[in-house]
């Protein structure tokens, strides 16, 4: 049995964000649950969006995380409530021990404002035409330090989208580097890669089943 794939979406937490790549894996015959996160909620922490990630995995005995951008703080939280077997990080943050995430920005010389065009300069529209409502992302677990006392020890692997505005790719290869010593592989698309090319990001996810 393959492993099912638990996908943590960014900042906004919506499981939509995942709504083409999730039949794409299925097509190959790869199990995927994408995870809805409590984003708009005040009194939600780091805590609360590691709660749902557990609870959307449910029982299931072999996992594969893969999280995007600011699920990069949360999904490695779960390494310890989970049986995972990998941690794939797409165009994530990659927080420090201790850092908040409102810190990150300072701390990794990011420099790019967010905007609508950085993020769905590459996204079709028709596809954008079928986003629900855009939760706006409260700033509890950016004020939050990040617990972990390190890194998990989980495989983890870093993809970051070759054409990704807001996290370039030379940003996303020092800060894999400089954090946890790892290289970046590139794959299709911008920041939203599972959004604007979900056939090339299953292909990618699958091969990493070796």
């Amino acid at each position: 049995m393959p492993p099912t794939f638990v996908l943590v979406p960014g900042a906004g937490g919506s499981a939509w964000y995942w709504s083409r790549l999730v039949p794409e894996l299925e097509r190959r015959g790869v199990p995927a649950v994408a995870v809805d996160l409590p984003a708009d909620d005040d009194a939600a922490g780091l805590t609360a969006y590691a709660d749902a990630v557990v609870a959307a995995a449910g029982d299931a005995p072999d996992v594969v995380l893969v999280a995007q951008s600011m699920g990069g703080l949360t999904a490695p939280l779960v390494c310890d409530r989970l049986p995972v077997r990998l941690l794939v990080l797409l165009n994530a943050m990659v927080p420090l021990p201790g850092e908040t995430g409102g810190d990150w920005w300072t701390a990794t010389g990011h420099d790019v404002e967010a905007s609508g065009e950085v993020f769905v300069h590459d996204v079709p529209a028709e596809v954008l035409a079928t986003a629900p409502p855009q939760r706006v992302q409260s700033g509890t677990p950016f004020a939050e330090p990040w617990p972990l006392p390190a890194w998990p020890d989980v495989p983890t692997v870093v993809l970051a989208g070759r054409d990704d505005r807001f996290f370039p790719v030379d940003f996303q290869r020092r800060v894999a580097a400089e954090r946890l010593g790892l290289p970046v592989t590139e794959v299709p698309g911008g920041h939203l890669a599972a959004l604007a090319r979900p056939v090339e990001l299953a292909e990618q996810l699958v091969a990493l089943l070796g």
